[in-house]
């Protein structure tokens, strides 16, 4: 069992995704301190100061600065350093700029972390989320991507929005690819327990139009907001609130995060994809097996699919030995140890 001995937070990152996430977790999260890391340390002071300055009217949370020993001994290392998406740029071809930012910031991790948890955030999430996973050689659990976390939220709400009710009474999820090969899980939405259907204003002939439109406007909402603000952060800062809240508070919450999935998924093996996640201060304690149509399961499967072919044409190299890297790497630990 890993063992901390303070609950601080590491935000590699201090662009508008790692001070909005600094932002979020000092309002709503109590932990000791949190530490802002970026190659611009300029930057990062003044995101620190910035937020500082405010904690007199919130929570007394001590906020600053520093450099990548501090991973040594935080309770989550959280990985927003990357190249930002541009307006009409997918997620995924923000890999051919980011892969070696995630391999850079794993490494640095690693000098001083035993056995670090890391939740990534960077885009492209998913492919970032398996490559720091292969250079750290970490157990699956303990690198977490945000994966389809924010996808979710966003599905959640279009839904409430339609049905008039309370987001919160709404259960849904949307799992695979955190991109284009996301898949809505329809067959699994409630609201409180009642299906969706009992709640759609329309003729039975029109749901699935509607439910092709919501998933359409769940997948386009990042976007969207680009496009009319630039950059998505407040909306990703809070997801990732919600992950750390479940690992400093030890909750087993069931959230839909990304993981390199093991070889007992068959076809989706050595992916990295969204699954709804048992959550606690160990990292991920399990995913959960949910009850999907055949046409969902097969989503799923080819969504792990096209992102195993990515990770492999842009890395210029066979990424499907990610098992085996992970036990080369441990193995070198043990030597120099």
């Amino acid at each position: 069992m890993n063992q901390k001995t303070t609950n601080k937070i590491v935000v590699v990152g201090a662009g508008k995704v790692g001070e909005a996430i600094c932002y979020t977790l000092m309002l709503k999260i109590q932990v000791s301190e949190i530490v802002i890391i970026d190659v611009d340390e300029e930057r990062a002071e003044g995101a620190a100061m910035d937020i500082s300055h405010g904690t007199a009217y919130y929570s007394q949370v001590r906020i600053r600065q520093g450099g990548y020993e501090e991973c040594a001994d935080a309770a989550a290392i959280i990985v927003t350093a990357g190249i930002p998406r541009k307006p009409g740029q997918t997620r995924l071809d923000l890999a051919k700029v980011n892969t070696s930012v995630a391999k850079s910031v794993a490494r640095n991790i690693m000098q001083y972390a035993e056995n670090p948890l890391i939740i990534v955030v960077a885009n492209p999430v998913d492919v970032n989320t398996y490559l720091i996973r292969k250079e750290t050689g970490l157990p699956a659990g303990r690198v977490i991507g945000t994966g389809t976390s924010l996808d979710t939220a966003r599905f959640r709400f279009l839904i409430s929005e339609l049905c008039h009710v309370d987001v919160r009474d709404v259960q849904g999820y949307i799992l695979g690819e955190h991109g284009d090969a996301q898949v809505p899980i329809w067959s699994g939405v409630n609201v409180a327990g009642e299906p969706i259907e009992n709640f759609l204003p329309m003729a039975p002939d029109h749901w699935e139009k509607i439910k092709s439109e919501i998933a359409d406007k769940a997948k386009s909402g990042g976007a969207d907001v680009i496009s009319l603000k630039g950059a998505t952060f407040e909306g990703i800062a809070m997801a990732t609130l919600r992950i750390i809240e479940a690992i400093i508070k030890d909750q087993n919450t069931v959230l839909p995060v990304a993981h390199v999935l093991g070889e007992e998924y068959g076809e989706m093996a050595d992916s990295c994809i969204s699954l709804p996640c048992v959550i606690n201060s160990e990292g991920i304690s399990r995913a959960l097996q949910l009850t999907m149509s055949k046409y969902e399961e097969q989503q799923m499967i080819q969504s792990a699919l096209t992102l195993k072919r990515f990770i492999r044409s842009v890395c210029g190299e066979d990424e499907g030995s990610g098992e085996k890297k992970t036990k080369e790497t441990k193995e070198t630990k043990e030597t120099k140890k």
